[in-house]
């Protein structure tokens, strides 16, 4: 499936590293905000985002902590060494992962069924299968699970990352102030950007906060065409009473609910009911939001820029005409705006 448009993004704009390495702080990126019913675009600076809210407007975070998810092993001393890049933890606890050779090309080093990868001398994975989904991805069982894994991930693994990042930052870099929940195989980056200085001034301007969990799976399987098809991962997600709670009472106050990022909206509107009632709930999610979705449970939505062909790009159109999309990303590359995770953002309102 293709995205609903494309546009060319010159490398130079690709964020190469955080803002803080930039010389700026993390809320002085830059912010282009698009009217949903004028279409006007303005452009701003993220630490001036309550310009453009309203007392009583509610923006929902996702609180999913990055986890450090790319670890190296290899098989038995002189065998098959490789990256694996977490992606999904699966009710069973066994989890999906992505398993790159270090040597040759990134698959073809006899990934199979029954092998067993050794990280450290207290943990290893044995290769369970394929996913039927995703076939870049493959079950595996560790030999730790719960806390016990979640220690060795922060002690072995370190952040993924991809080409254009210029250097391996530490996985500080990786959060967003308010994370709590470990569970993410890449950053929620739409809220990167708040401090806690930006977070205090807007609930002094009567701006509500709520909190989902969405831990975020895999952007890339490092396979250009099975990329293509932007196939939908499955997302486990967390939402509170309390926060279903005060999403509906929003609405029935006549008030705006906004998404800081896309996880958020495909979270939110994976439990919307048709009278758009939002419902509290723990499971998975393989939404796909296109521009045919009719949004129930947000009104706007605080992201990334997304490059061309991304399938971030058809969940935008539910918000806005992938025309109005295209042309303002056009304007964003004639401005210079960044890219990526460390990148500007853009407020749909």
């Amino acid at each position: 499936m293709s995205a609903p448009f494309s546009f060319t993004l010159p490398p130079e704009l690709f964020a190469k590293e955080p803002p803080e390495r930039r010389g700026i702080a993390r809320d002085r990126v830059r912010l282009m905000v698009i009217n949903r019913q004028t279409f006007q675009v303005q452009h701003s600076r993220f630490d001036r985002l309550g310009d453009f809210l309203r007392p009583q407007d509610l923006l929902v975070f996702n609180s999913s902590r990055t986890l450090p998810a790319l670890l190296e092993g290899c098989e038995a001393a002189g065998g098959t060494c490789m990256q694996v890049r977490l992606a999904e933890r699966l009710p069973d606890d066994t989890w999906l992962a992505l398993l790159l050779c270090q040597q040759g090309e990134p698959f073809a080093c006899g990934l199979r069924s029954g092998m067993q990868i050794h990280f450290s001398p207290q943990l290893s994975a044995i290769v369970r299968s394929r996913d039927r989904v995703i076939p870049r991805l493959w079950k595996l069982q560790f030999s730790q699970s719960g806390t016990a894994l979640i220690n060795s991930l922060y002690r072995l693994g370190e952040p993924i990352r991809y080409e254009y990042v210029s250097a391996p930052w530490d996985l500080d870099y990786y959060q967003t102030v308010y994370a709590k929940e470990p569970g993410s195989a890449e950053m929620p980056s739409a809220g990167r950007a708040f401090t806690w200085k930006l977070l205090f001034d807007l609930q002094r301007q009567g701006i509500e906060v709520a909190h989902i969990v969405l831990h975020t799976g895999l952007s890339s399987y490092i396979d250009d065409d099975l990329d293509a098809l932007h196939l939908a991962s499955e997302e486990e997600y967390f939402i509170s009473e309390a926060t279903a709670k005060k999403i509906n009472q929003t609405h029935q106050a006549g008030r705006r609910v906004i998404a800081v990022g896309t996880t958020v909206v495909r979270a939110l509107e994976s439990v919307v009911d048709a009278a758009g009632k939002v419902r509290a709930g723990h499971s998975y999610t393989r939404l796909r939001i296109t521009e045919n979705h009719r949004l129930k449970a947000v009104e706007g939505l605080l992201t990334g820029l997304h490059e061309p062909e991304a399938s971030h790009l058809d969940l935008l159109t539910a918000f806005l005409p992938p025309a109005m999309i295209r042309e303002a990303y056009q304007e964003a590359v004639r401005d210079r705006y960044l890219w990526h995770e460390f990148g500007d953002l853009n407020l749909i309102i």
